[in-house]
């Protein structure tokens, strides 16, 4: 027996084509729209500003520790060396950057609240 008969229901074969399939083409169309699509707009600037860092840069870690850059380490210049105060600097990697100062948001970093 066919494959398409079994569900079919015994109507012997006669479908509705596409329209049969229309409801997951749109659902499929708002996962892209609502969800794939806004992700991969922020990855790309994401990208964009980890690029453009330089020395000097005022930046925010995933962990919300803030410095500054004072210098790259490496070939590929995939760590950096955070200035936290006036004798403190840490070597963190570039993807533990959450951004720049002031263009942060909340949303970016976790923020752990104690339980009272």
């Amino acid at each position: 027996m066919n494959f398409i008969q079994l569900f079919a229901g015994g109507q012997g074969g006669q479908g509705g084509g596409f329209l049969t399939f229309l409801p997951m083409v749109i659902i499929l169309a708002i996962i892209y729209l609502l969800m794939i699509r806004p992700q991969a707009k922020r990855q790309k600037e994401k990208q964009k500003m980890l690029e453009d860092l330089k020395k000097g840069s005022h930046i925010v870690t995933i962990g919300g520790i803030h410095g500054t850059i004072a210098g790259f380490k490496g070939k590929e210049k995939k760590s950096v060396i955070l200035k936290v105060d006036k004798n403190t600097n840490m070597t963190i990697n570039r993807s533990a950057i959450a951004g720049q100062v002031g263009s942060v948001d909340d949303s970016e970093t976790e923020t752990i609240e104690a339980q009272n």
